[in-house]
């Protein structure tokens, strides 16, 4: 279902997703009320739901819907404003699956990119919804997996995308308050967004959690996230970590990307690097996570069943670089042990 006031964006949404031989637009409407009404009478597992609307607005109707099918999976589509990107994340706290954000104009839901992010979205959490609905019986894809790493780590390294502010509000609740170590990340997220993602870390009462600085000593028990539209490179000075911003190219049609995280990080830390891949479409981490290994380093990734989009955590999964593939609630407790058991 798509749920928008503005009669040109809803219909260039649907135009979009019904190109698509694998999805159906089952309903369209313009408000949060019209919404939960045809909820009630057609079965509906993704929803890609405005946050401005008259009667009622996206984020009274998250609940709302949430409460008549606690499975229904809901994309809040968010203007690209500070405002927009705290609305959005917020309603990612009370239960929305992700967000996507939204087109300013007729032309900006012709772009490409919108266009890709828009399917992946919308068909990762319709798988995500069926499995949860239809658990399959079938055994999860046996992956190669390596020996653990003997080097104890210097730093946490955490690469996400499509999905992934869902996940990391789950991995940074079970990580706790007090990490041996520093913590980089670099999710895939517009510049309005990544201030607001961080803040809304901080707030989970774990790890406290800013955009990265260029030049800033990387200290134990802090998260350190790669600003939009900046890579984030990790440095060594004087037997102290650093971070370094950048506005080198994109990589894997990405800026922030991972890959180039996990190759400074390797380089800065000798190998000792724990890496930990979240949902995410494409392959960026793969080439980094490899410089990782290679160094004496470790990687675990989330596995396929509880990933919106198995794309990055996949890659190294069936590259053979991890020495675990665990479901998202495994994740903090194997990282604490591995970093404990490092410690010890």
């Amino acid at each position: 279902m798509v749920c928008d006031d503005s009669v040109v964006i809803r219909g260039a949404i649907t135009r979009i997703l019904a190109a698509d031989p694998a999805i159906e637009v089952v309903a369209r409407s313009a408000n949060g009320q019209v919404a939960l009404d045809e909820l009630r009478r057609t079965q509906v597992d993704v929803v890609v739901l405005d946050i401005e609307m008259p009667v009622m607005d996206g984020l009274t109707a998250l609940p709302l819907m949430l409460r008549a099918d606690p499975n229904l999976k809901v994309i809040m589509a968010s203007t690209l404003t500070t405002r927009g990107a705290d609305i959005a994340l917020r309603a990612l706290r009370l239960g929305a699956a992700d967000y996507l954000p939204k087109p300013s104009s007729i032309g900006t839901v012709s772009d490409d990119g919108f266009r890709r992010e828009l399917l992946e979205k919308v068909k990762g959490l319709a798988g995500l919804r069926r499995r949860a609905v239809m658990p399959s019986k079938a055994p999860p894809s046996l992956v190669p997996l390596r020996a653990p790493s003997r080097l104890p780590p210097r730093l946490l390294a955490i690469g996400s995308s499509t999905g992934g502010p869902q996940a990391l509000f789950t991995l940074f609740q079970g990580l706790g308050r007090t990490l041996p170590v520093p913590v980089v990340l670099t999710q895939h997220m517009p510049r309005a967004f990544t201030p607001i993602l961080a803040d809304h870390i901080t707030k989970l009462g774990g790890l406290p959690c800013t955009e990265a600085a260029d030049g800033e000593a990387l200290q134990a028990n802090h998260v350190y996230l790669a600003p939009g539209d900046r890579h984030l490179q990790v440095d060594a000075r004087g037997g102290t970590l650093h971070a370094r911003l950048t506005m080198d190219p994109p990589e894997n049609f990405c800026r922030p990307s991972v890959d180039p995280m996990l190759r400074s990080a390797s380089a800065a830390c000798e190998g000792r690097v724990l890496v930990t891949m979240l949902t995410g479409m494409g392959h960026d981490g793969l080439a980094g996570t490899r410089k990782v290994i290679e160094a004496g380093g470790a990687a675990l990734a989330q596995d396929e069943a509880s990933s919106v989009v198995w794309g990055m955590p996949g890659a190294i999964a069936q590259a053979g670089l991890c020495q675990a593939v665990l479901p998202l609630p495994q994740l903090a407790p194997k990282l604490l042990d591995l970093l404990r058991t490092a410690r010890s």
